[in-house]
């Protein structure tokens, strides 16, 4: 009888196992510079890896990861990324605004990448825009396999973009029960796990956005960031818009505060 148990015990295990197992198929999305693109459980995915990369590699994560993102204006960045020995990593969880189905893809991404290619279980974060919702949203419940947070003019408010009616459809509520559990999903509102983590954090915002407004966002986000006993940077840029010009894109200062987030890490394990 115990044998028999034994056995059952056995295959219940290696069935949970393979049931956990991701489905990694062929990918066709087009990425600004050489890198693998591929699916994970029918999501699109990339690693863009640099030459000679190992054990624990070191890596940032990319978001949002939608059609045509990233995109050239990446490129510099990403080159700097890759000369400091960093791998950039991202997937595509749609319109997803930060949902418990988001957050649970980017899940599942991390743990693949981490268990399957060997990167490092700490990421620095990098958010562009809307890329703020999600990754904030998933940080707050994995605050211990984060190094850092970079951001350009990121969503850190569900409330200012894109707004509870436009947002509730992603978490299968109405906008009244989305108002409602705010503090269980709003980046602004979750900010305690990070704080508590001693997670940096460093944000370039223009005051003329008129899309993702700065008060709304990285403004509020940084004051309770630091009410909470955080570290963060908040780079304001005068005149600065919902744009695409090269500061934003060819920022040394928040290059160098990822790169300075992943060799920290690196000393640290």
């Amino acid at each position: 009888m115990n044998r028999l148990i034994s056995a059952l015990t056995v295959i219940l295990a290696v069935t949970s196992l393979s049931a956990a197992e991701p489905d990694i198929t062929p990918g066709s999305k087009r990425l600004p510079m050489p890198g693998e693109a591929f699916k994970l459980d029918g999501h699109d995915a990339f690693v863009i890896v640099p030459p000679g990369a190992g054990k624990n590699t070191p890596w940032v994560w990319y978001a949002p990861t939608l059609p045509g993102l990233p995109g050239k204006a990446e490129t510099w960045m990403f080159e700097r990324f890759l000369e400091a020995g960093i791998a950039i990593a991202g997937i595509d969880v749609g319109e997803s605004y930060g949902s418990p189905t988001g957050r649970a893809a980017y899940s599942a991404f991390h743990d693949y990448l981490v268990a399957k290619r060997g990167f490092a279980k700490k990421a620095c974060l990098l958010a562009r825009s809307r890329g703020g919702l999600m990754l904030y949203c998933w940080a707050a419940e994995n605050p211990d396999k984060v190094n850092g947070v970079a951001a350009l003019y990121p969503v850190c408010n569900i409330t200012s973009y894109p707004g509870l009616k436009r947002a509730c459809g992603a978490y299968g509520l109405s906008a009244d029960q989305l108002e409602a559990e705010l503090p269980k999903h709003n980046p602004v509102d979750r900010l305690a796990p990070l704080a508590n983590a001693r997670i940096p954090i460093h944000h370039l915002h223009g005051d003329q956005d008129g899309t993702v407004p700065l008060e709304a966002n990285s403004g509020l986000l940084a004051e309770r960031y630091k009410e909470l006993g955080g570290e963060m940077t908040l780079e304001v840029i005068k005149g600065g818009g919902h744009d695409m010009q090269p500061h934003w894109f060819q920022s040394q200062t928040l290059v160098d505060f990822i790169i300075t987030c992943t060799n920290a890490a690196r000393t640290a394990e």
